[in-house]
């Protein structure tokens, strides 16, 4: 999270009580002479600087990696990259960053409203216009820098591609276990979400083959390893014995998975697709869940969870291809391949998006990663389907 103290306060414009930070901002459009008026404009509504000026979306778009900025004035007509193509990639980046588009052309709003843009400002700008898209950033700033501290005053459990707890105590900041089996009872307790789990449950998922008396030993002596383990690493939860059972309590900590199945039960309801919650999405599935693991009382979950990141990515794939939006479709599919890679279906329709976009080469790449994949996750041969599309593409390089 930044400092915003370096950068001081300001109340913009006078608007309300609130105080706003500075807010930084980055200005892209291929005229000299409009980059000036809108940094001279930008200069009269006061509180804002300008850390960035550039011709070049693709040089602006790298500057980004390394520059921080609230918002970005983006042009759209400009050469090599349209702004709404350059907006696209920022949004798979930083989601969160707010995009203004400064053009002369009206047309391109309705698209500029699918990757929610902060404001759309028709040149010659109307000063107005850009006082109250000012008033909207700095405001968005403020809203986004509460909620980080929020966010970063509350430990984190990791359950997406691993099983991690932050430890505010732990010199690696995360929590070192004393042995396996007490990282794999935490891990179980966490899986019930606060829920009790009972002493037999516990026993014939961690312990199946071991004797009954034996097995309690091992249970009683790894929850004592694991409650001083918690209070000495500073984890802000316990495990508490509630009626017959076990639980893992805490009212600090964010569980990912909690929050991924979250959005992907928003993103199943959604009615048109959301850019900034695609990336969300991409963001909390870093893995499968209690990946490399191998717990058997998750796999159920796994899989779950995995089917329905695979059926929204499905989904999300056919909206933004029936908008026109390429990036976004084509990177839906390449997710799905990343968890699913001997899919023909979704390869094969990755395949022709890549077609469709004239890049054949990747189509190819595509076709051999897959064949691969298959060959060794199933140990099978390509359907006819996918070799006949092959074939098609073969034939039509030697055309």
């Amino acid at each position: 999270m930044r400092n915003r103290v370096e950068f001081g306060w300001t109340n913009i414009l006078g608007f309300g009580e609130e105080q706003v930070p500075m807010i930084r901002v980055m200005l892209v459009d291929d005229e000299e002479d409009a980059l000036d008026l809108l940094e001279i404009l930008l200069g009269q509504v006061g509180g804002v600087e300008v850390v960035g000026r550039y011709i070049d979306p693709l040089r602006a778009l790298e500057a980004l990696r390394s520059t921080l900025v609230d918002a970005v004035f983006l042009d759209n007509q400009m050469p090599g990259m349209t702004g709404t193509e350059a907006a696209w990639r920022i949004r798979r980046t930083q989601p969160g960053l707010q995009i203004v588009f400064t053009t002369a052309y009206a047309e391109y709003a309705v698209e500029a409203f699918e990757i929610q843009s902060t404001d759309y400002l028709l040149k010659p700008i109307a000063f107005g216009r850009l006082q109250r898209a000012v008033t909207r950033i700095g405001q968005a700033a403020a809203q986004r820098e509460r909620e980080e501290r929020h966010a970063a005053a509350k430990p984190y459990i990791r359950s997406m591609g691993g099983f991690f707890l932050e430890a505010p105590r732990s010199p690696a900041g995360l929590l070192s276990w004393k042995t396996n089996k007490e990282k794999e009872l935490c891990a179980l307790l966490v899986h019930y979400g606060g829920r009790p789990v009972e002493a037999p449950l516990l026993i014939e998922s961690l312990w199946p083959e071991s004797e009954l008396g034996r097995a309690k030993t091992y249970l009683y002596t790894c929850l004592s390893y694991l409650r001083r383990t918690l209070l000495d690493c500073g984890v802000p939860a316990t495990v508490g014995k509630i009626g017959k059972g076990f639980a893992f309590l805490s009212d600090e900590m964010i569980f990912d998975a909690a929050e991924l199945a979250a959005a992907l039960e928003q993103a199943t309801t959604a009615v048109e697709p959301d850019g900034r919650l695609f990336d969300r999405v991409a963001d909390l599935y870093r893995g499968d869940y209690m990946e490399g693991c191998d717990y058997r009382w998750a796999a159920a979950r796994q899989e779950e969870l995995k089917a329905r990141y695979i059926r929204v990515l499905r989904n999300w794939h056919g909206r933004f291809r029936e908008r026109g939006n390429a990036a976004l479709a084509t990177d839906c599919l390449q997710r799905v391949l990343a968890v699913a890679p001997d899919s023909e279906p979704d390869g094969r329709a990755l395949i022709r998006q890549h077609l469709s976009c004239g890049d054949r080469n990747e189509a190819m790449r595509v076709y051999r990663r897959m064949e691969q994949a298959v060959r060794q996750h199933l140990g099978v041969e390509l359907e006819e389907e996918t070799v006949q599309l092959a074939r098609q593409m073969a034939g039509a390089e030697l055309e």
